[in-house]
């Protein structure tokens, strides 16, 4: 039975959730935000360690200006009411990305980083204006700048993910099989979902049936 250290998800299908239910893509990522807290509790539950979720890509900025400013509020709403209550439950949140946010949304960051830079039981990845060619271009430099071997080992240890296991599995819901510029180094062995349901649509029994579906898969890692 395969052991879980890390899981990756690319939270897909707010809008059309939104659109579908309330003919608001806002309330879709606000319905989206309670899925969060669901899985990360279920995460905790199955001895997971390391939990990546896909926030806001490098491609996101394209989306209407108030759209963009309706989830930096959501996020910076979550951060204050949620971060003591991450900390106590001995939570790690690292921000995966370039911070060219505001003043106020970079400080708020870096302070939630500080604070539980120490716990333990999980470490959650915010994956905030990601995109996976950027965060390899982004290695090469510093691989150039420290003057270092160019090789697997090197890489790794300059990405945004460094000191963290590759993922495991990687799920994404929304009923679209691509991975949109996310892990995409990070991935190479990882078991990959496909899950037709919507984010807000996506419960715990979900994310363990799809957990236990994992466990029974037979990983050759390009062996027989």
């Amino acid at each position: 039975m395969n052991h879980i250290r890390h899981v990756a998800i690319i939270m897909d299908g707010n809008g059309r959730w939104g659109i579908k239910h309330k003919k608001s893509r806002n309330l879709g990522h606000r319905e989206g935000l309670k899925i969060v807290e669901q899985v990360i509790k279920t995460t905790i539950k199955n001895k997971i360690k390391f939990l990546t979720l896909y926030a806001f890509s490098t491609e996101n900025w394209k989306r209407p200006k108030k759209e963009i400013n309706f989830l930096f509020n959501l996020l910076e709403n979550f951060l204050l009411n949620k971060i003591t209550d991450l900390n106590k439950q001995n939570i790690k949140l690292k921000i995966i990305g370039k911070k060219n946010f505001s003043r106020k949304i970079n400080n708020l960051l870096s302070v939630s980083e500080k604070k539980t830079m120490k716990n333990k039981r999980l470490q959650i990845n915010l994956a905030l204006n990601y995109g996976s060619k950027s965060e390899l271009i982004n290695a090469f430099k510093l691989i150039q700048k420290n003057k270092v071997k160019i090789n697997e080992k090197n890489i790794s240890k300059y990405l945004f993910t460094n000191n963290t296991p590759d993922p495991d599995l990687l799920i994404r819901t929304g009923n679209t099989k691509r991975l949109s510029n996310f892990l995409l180094w990070q991935i190479a062995y990882s078991e990959i979902f496909f899950e037709k349901k919507l984010w807000p649509d996506f419960k715990e029994n979900d994310y363990n049936k799809i957990l236990e579906k994992f466990k029974k898969i037979k990983r050759n890692y390009g062996n027989i």
